[in-house]
């Protein structure tokens, strides 16, 4: 009896820790074979929104893709015989020595889906993809994108639509990546007029953004303008797209001098942005400083402040020093320092304009600090170096007070500017119209929170089930989880 005591208690121990033993966490291979199943499940029940989801599980998963993941994926969502299954296993490295990952979960939990749906298709397709986007695989994943727009062309399917405007993100962003976007804009112009035709207005979007990065990477703004002026208008669908709509726009409005529209546009999409996308809030803020300084304003010390931008914005914080002080000198080291900077954001031609509104700062200064002063202080003060110096401050002094920066006049007897006194800011209009610029501000973002309002259809008539309302918190989870990763892809 003691050793059948004794036993006993040696056995207990085990059982427990059996039984506190976690579950094994589930493969990548399964949660890809649960992405398929709710792709299955929105095709068949026509629900993008379940596409949608898709696409954010994908990306929250894109980090732990294996090659053996999407091989096994591959053979367990498309038919051995299709041409497509043939053409992406090509694609995918084999790794040698090395098992196909297991399923852990149990045998009642086993994903099938149904074979031949277009959607399954393309989302094999976005899938290998990504795998070779993030292994940098360029060559291959263009012989990918290329496979994949060849086959959207023969299909007309809302659900379809989501996966597609990824791939023609995919498609145009690998062509760049390997300096080949001039062979591909007639091909996106194609994808474009297919997308209006059948009413895809997130695709329309997205190539539009697309087609617009193509002219711009090229400096066509011509070209650009005149797709965006004849393009279809309609709501926006994706924050990311219409952000990176409003940033070029911004751009075109710079280069055709339109800085006021410019600076609305820029400071939006910088607004709009999420915060993951620090590089395109970088370039945004870049660009709206220069129109900022062109306008003849001077940007806050905090645009120049902001968390994670400060190294990237410090030529601008020096060029704006430079402009607000009014050296010419100072502007000139300043341009020539960072050139290379400049160059490769491509606002060395917009910083070139800058220099007659250092000039018109530097003029200001001066007629607020000298009651009169003769042209030739003028020109040595603003360091004008040229054969005619008091000529050329003569004709800047003219057009300053033409154009209304200064109130002065120029005694030419004398060769001298006489300041007239300043008078009481507060007896003009400035005042009205800076209140009128702050009011249209606060009316124009109240109207947009106005718009972006979403109710649930037919909430007012029908109520909703326990099972319907479990579902979709469970949904608005999953987005506020993968909200953040699908941002930081995005941009």
């Amino acid at each position: 009896m003691p050793e059948d005591v004794e036993m006993n208690d040696a056995q207990a121990p085990p059982a427990a820790a059996v039984s506190d033993a976690p579950a094994p966490a589930q493969s990548t291979l399964h949660h890809l074979k649960e992405i398929a199943s709710v792709i299955e499940a929105g095709s068949l029940s026509k629900e993008v929104r379940r596409i949608s989801r898709a696409v954010r599980l994908t990306i929250a998963l894109r980090r732990r893709l294996a090659a053996r993941d999407v091989a096994a994926f591959l053979a367990f969502a498309l038919p051995p015989s299709s041409e497509a299954f043939a053409r992406l296993s090509a694609l995918v490295p084999k790794e040698d020595g090395s098992e196909m990952d297991v399923d852990t979960a149990a045998p009642a939990a086993q994903v099938s889906i149904k074979h031949g749906l277009p959607e399954i298709e393309i989302y094999c397709y976005l899938l290998v993809l990504i795998f070779l986007f993030d292994n940098k695989k360029y060559d291959k994943a263009k012989t990918c994108a290329t496979a994949s727009i060849a086959r959207l062309k023969s299909l007309n399917r809302r659900t379809v639509d989501v996966l597609a405007s990824r791939l023609y993100s995919y498609y145009s962003y690998v062509h760049e990546l390997t300096n080949t976007l001039a062979e591909i804009r007639g091909t996106l112009l194609a994808l474009h007029r297919m997308a209006t035709l059948h009413h895809d207005e997130l695709g329309q979007e997205t190539l539009l953004n697309l087609l617009l990065r193509n002219y711009l990477h090229y400096n066509l703004y011509d070209q650009a303008e005149k797709l965006r002026s004849k393009a279809p208008r309609f709501e926006a669908h994706s924050n990311q797209q219409f952000c990176r709509y409003l940033f070029y726009l911004g751009k075109i409005r710079t280069i055709q001098l339109e800085y006021t529209d410019a600076k609305e546009s820029l400071l939006q999409a910088a607004r709009k942005a999420p915060t993951t996308a620090r590089g395109f809030r970088i370039q945004c803020n870049k660009w709206a400083i220069i129109v900022r300084l062109l306008l003849g304003e001077i940007p806050e010390r905090t645009v120049f402040m902001q968390k994670g931008m400060k190294a990237a914005l410090t030529p601008y914080f020096e060029l704006t020093n430079a402009v607000r002080v009014g050296d010419l000198e100072l502007f000139r080291s300043v341009a020539d320092k960072f050139s290379s900077t400049f160059s490769a954001d491509r606002t060395r031609n917009l910083i070139v304009r800058l220099r007659h509104n250092v000039i018109r700062t530097g003029l200001r200064n001066i007629s607020i600090s000298y009651s009169r002063i003769s042209l030739a202080d003028i020109a040595k003060k603003l360091r004008l170096n040229s054969e005619n110096p008091v000529a050329d401050a003569e004709s800047i002094v003219a057009k300053a007070i033409r154009d209304g920066a200064i109130d002065a006049t120029i005694d030419h007897a004398n060769s001298c500017m006489v300041s007239k006194e300043t008078g009481d800011v507060y007896s003009t209009n400035e005042p009205q119209i800076a209140f009128n610029s702050r009011i249209a501000f606060c009316l124009n973002m109240h109207n947009e929170a106005v718009k972006a309002l979403r109710f649930p259809p037919n909430s007012h008539k029908e109520k909703e089930s326990a099972e319907k309302r479990r579902e979709r918190l469970q949904q608005e989870e999953e987005l506020a989880k993968h909200m953040a990763e699908e941002d930081d892809d995005d941009f």
